[in-house]
């Protein structure tokens, strides 16, 4: 199997001995993960968190992995399991790829120029929906992220799927439809508007409420007069 002459990654094999065993090699500063696919068995691996961290800083979306020393084959990381407190990798899945082929991937969706945007310097809001969409391409052609332009977004703007540019040789499989981003107007001026509308509507409800008080108070009045006047007779 071809490979990429990228960045290298080195590990070995592991007998898989459960969650006592994979702890065991997180404390000795140790990852455990797993090789698969590319029509050959699954393989348990571990490999040295400092390693994983200086390839994964310095990789493309394709590295060489080598098993136990033996020859390169291409990999491509296909999920990293990160703990909830401390951000550090407890688990890695690795899927074998072939060069040739394209594969379905996920890459983070950028958005830049999010300062320059007019709405924004309004006061808007500028709310990034998507932030992650699945692609496919090639192994060499898997991009970093995908970048888009919202330096000229103003209030009131949406942007979808559509009008997000892929790299050459790299098709979006997402809806698109979908949204990525919105710029809405400033969230304190919209609670100063359903406020007034609120004090409005109570308002006219206090007025009506008068209203109809008074109305009750004359008719009253009137039933009594026109009583007084019946026991004078």
């Amino acid at each position: 199997m071809a490979t990429t002459k990228g960045t290298q990654l080195a590990v070995e094999s592991r007998e898989p001995d459960g969650s006592r065993e994979a702890r065991r090699l997180r404390r000795t500063g140790k990852v455990p993960g797993i090789v698969y696919g590319g029509g050959e068995d699954p393989v348990s691996i571990e490999v040295d968190a400092r390693e994983l961290r200086l390839a994964l800083a310095h990789a493309g979306a394709v590295l060489d992995l080598t098993i136990d020393g033996a020859g390169a084959s291409p990999v491509v990381l296909k999920e990293l399991i990160r703990h909830p407190v401390t951000g550090l990798t407890t688990h890695l899945d690795l899927l074998r790829v072939r060069l040739d082929q394209p594969i379905h991937a996920t890459v983070i969706v950028e958005l830049e120029g999010t300062e320059d945007a007019p709405g924004a310097k309004e006061g808007g809001v500028l709310e990034q929906i998507t932030r992650e969409l699945e692609i496919q391409a090639l192994p060499t052609d898997i991009p970093d992220a995908i970048r888009h332009d919202v330096s000229e977004m103003v209030i009131g703007d949406t942007v979808t799927v559509e009008a997000l540019r892929a790299p050459s040789g790299v098709t979006i499989l997402a809806d698109p439809e979908a949204v990525v981003a919105t710029l809405t107007p400033p969230r304190l001026q919209l609670e100063e508007e359903e406020g007034l509308e609120e004090e409005t509507e109570l308002v006219g409800e206090g007025e009506e409420g008068e209203e109809g008080e008074a109305a009750e108070g004359g008719e009253e009045a009137a039933g009594e007069g026109g009583g007084e006047g019946d026991g004078g007779e």
